[in-house]
C-alpha cells in the first residue's frame, strides 16, 4: 500500500509534518514496514481541503487530530 503525504505549503502549513511523524509511529507500532510505504510530494492539488493523502490514487484530506483514526479506517482497515 502506498500512502502520499502533501508536504507543499498550505500542507505543510495545516501540520503534514506531525501527520507523517504520527503515521511514522502507526507504521512501527503495527509492525507494517514492509506492507505501507510511507512518501511525501509536493503539491497535490486540493489545498483548500487540508493535508492532502492519497493511498493507491485515492484522496483524502487530514488533520493532525483525525490522523490516528484515519490510519485505523483507511490503513489498518484495508490490509
Amino acid at each position: 500500500m502506498t500512502v502520499t503525504i502533501c508536504i507543499g505549503s498550505a500542507c505543510h502549513l495545516k501540520g503534514s509534518r506531525e501527520i507523517i511523524k504520527q503515521l511514522q509511529e502507526l507504521v512501527a507500532a503495527n509492525h507494517l514496514e514492509d506492507k505501507v510505504d510511507l512518501n511525501g510530494a509536493f503539491c497535490s492539488g486540493n489545498c483548500v481541503n487540508g493535508v492532502c493523502v492519497t493511498i493507491d490514487g485515492a484522496l483524502h484530506s487530514l488533520s493532525p487530530e483525525n490522523t490516528k483514526e484515519f490510519f485505523e479506517t483507511e490503513i489498518l482497515g484495508k490490509l
